[in-house]
């Protein structure tokens, strides 16, 4: 068994968490811990059960479906289909997040789709997209997270030319002395890649600029 089915099979085993702190239309008797592999297995299926149970639309008879038949080597879809389809789920989220930000006061959506909210106007320069430009920043996943800032530390500095797609549109709508939350589409940030272990594929970002300088 590889290690993606391992995965699989390891998230699967919090469906019991899930059956026991959450209603399932198909009820059945708690499970029985006889053995030390039972009792490890059921303590995997609760450290995890928080982590799905966060995932609204979640069915758990799917889920056990997904798990017995991915082991018993008869899934109905490959894991490279399995890992596209949760990916794609998170996609979503950054689209029906942005979605329903656009609707909110202040918020201005471009052409790109790249979204922006203008904390305090600035009265200075607006670089071009081949300027320099030093800033200070926060950036955070829509959950909240951040995963980035240079809060405590001196402004950084680089091209505008050299960065992601939203920065560099957004900044020039920016002057500085400015500050700016932008609201970034994953076509505008990381894409389908990601970044490294921060920024998962297909992630819409948010960012709290300060333009501070324009120029080296």
């Amino acid at each position: 068994m590889n290690k993606l089915i391992k995965k699989i099979a390891l998230g699967g085993l919090v469906l019991t968490g899930i059956v026991a702190t959450h209603s399932c239309t198909n009820e059945s008797a708690p499970a029985s811990i006889k053995t030390n592999a039972d009792s490890l297995s059921y303590s995997y299926g609760v450290m995890m059960a928080r982590e799905l149970s966060s995932i609204e639309g979640l069915n758990a008879e799917m889920i056990a479906a997904g798990i017995r038949e991915a082991m018993n080597e008869s899934g109905q879809i490959s894991l490279e289909e399995a890992s596209e389809v949760i990916t794609k789920s998170k996609a979503q989220e950054g689209i029906d997040f942005l979605a329903e930000n656009a609707t909110k006061e202040g918020v201005t959506t471009t052409a790109s789709g790249l979204q922006y909210k203008v904390i305090e106007e600035g009265t200075g320069a607006s670089p071009l997209a081949t300027d320099v430009v030093s800033v200070n920043y926060k950036g955070t996943l829509i959950n909240g997270e951040v995963f980035d800032s240079n809060e405590g530390a001196d402004p950084i500095s680089f091209p505008l030319n050299r960065v992601i797609p939203g920065w560099t549109e957004g900044l020039q709508l920016m002057k500085e002395g400015g500050k700016t939350i932008f609201y970034i589409p994953y076509e505008l940030a990381y894409g389908d890649r990601g970044a490294g272990n921060v920024i998962p594929p297909y992630a819409a970002l948010i960012f709290e600029v300060e333009l501070i300088k324009v120029g080296e």
